[in-house]
């Protein structure tokens, strides 16, 4: 099954996810969608400093919205953010530096953004890794796990009440089409059974990402949730990761802008949250989250499964600060419940 899964994926792919798939697609877009001012509402973009995450912000701050870049390393942030505010001529643009596999700073980080700005109306979900070797965090977490899965869990999870409160509230994860070749696996979420090959333990992070999603969407009406796909890009995050890939690919991989397409359309347009939530996007449509006769939905004991283990991941990260000496939990902390 995992043949035939990975087949039609890769013939798919061929088509639809290369640069000339988006040619293709693109040709049917509404350039309208974009005519839109943000100024004064913010957004926040995890990975912002290079590739998708970066022409996100770029395309963005260019739009007049106040963007928050949240990554790891300071100085190749900085030298985005001078890119941004020059070519958008918008200073509004801020920096978080955040190391998406440290659960706990990411809790700390969300927790504090709260306390420091009134309002949140987007959050991108884009950073991702993958790690070819086995390797835990702070916390015990697999490293790939930490920061496509709990990472953007607890982002999200902390930073709703802020969401909830803001105008029109949307939340995008950037996934990957590798999704569909998996099946989430509610009983080895740290891929610690099998062999350990990274790039389907990166695509069952990225399964289990649309499953959040879908999850999110359900319980938290108010708020627009979804998940997408931006196609095979030439990123340096693949070329690093999947070198072979890279090279094989070739000038058929989508450049930064049109893979961050969908992101800013989901971001930005009205067209987008006129959609119901909780979907999986590709060329700025939803698309199916399987692929034909593969067997890889989830039932709903496994997805109950998979959100009460990432709940129970969770509670342990929180700051011991929480809890007053009368032992009562301080209510403006959202519980992992």
């Amino acid at each position: 099954m995992s043949l035939y899964r990975n087949t039609i994926w890769f013939l798919n792919g061929i088509q639809q996810y290369t640069r000339k798939g988006y040619e293709a697609t693109s040709k049917d877009f509404e350039t309208k969608d974009f005519d839109v001012s943000v100024v004064g509402r913010s957004y926040m973009i995890t990975g912002a400093n290079s590739g998708i995450g970066k022409a996100t912000a770029m395309a963005l701050a260019k739009k007049g919205g106040t963007v928050h870049m949240v990554c790891r390393n300071k100085d190749r942030a900085e030298e985005a953010k001078s890119e941004i505010v020059s070519e958008s001529g918008n200073t509004e643009v801020y920096i978080h530096i955040l190391d998406m596999s440290q659960t706990r700073k990411v809790w700390e980080f969300a927790e504090g953004f709260k306390k420091e700005y009134p309002s949140l109306n987007v959050l991108i979900n884009n950073a991702g890794c993958m790690m070819h070797k086995r390797e835990l965090n702070a916390e015990g977490l697999e490293m790939n796990f930490a920061t496509n899965t709990m990472g953007v869990y607890i982002l999200t999870q902390t930073l709703i009440p802020l969401l909830q409160k803001s105008q029109d509230p949307r939340v995008i994860t950037v996934s990957s089409g590798g999704m569909l070749v998996q099946k989430l696996r509610a009983d080895d979420l740290q891929s610690e059974k099998a062999h350990f090959d990274a790039i389907m333990v990166y695509a069952q992070n990225k399964r289990q990402q649309v499953v959040l999603t879908e999850h999110w969407a359900n319980v938290n009406p108010v708020i627009h949730f979804s998940a997408m796909h931006p196609g095979w890009v030439d990123t340096p995050a693949v070329s690093t990761a999947m070198p072979q890939f890279h090279q094989m690919m070739g000038d058929r991989l989508r450049s930064v802008d049109q893979g961050a397409d969908t992101v800013v359309w989901l971001a930005l347009s009205r067209a987008a949250a006129r959609k119901p939530s909780g979907q999986f996007f590709q060329d700025r449509k939803p698309v199916p989250k399987h692929l034909p006769l593969a067997w890889t939905q989830s039932s709903a004991e496994e997805i109950h499964s998979f959100i009460t283990q990432l709940e129970n991941l969770a509670r342990p990260v929180q700051s011991q600060h929480d809890v007053d000496l009368e032992g009562h939990v301080d209510a403006s902390t959202p519980q992992f419940v």
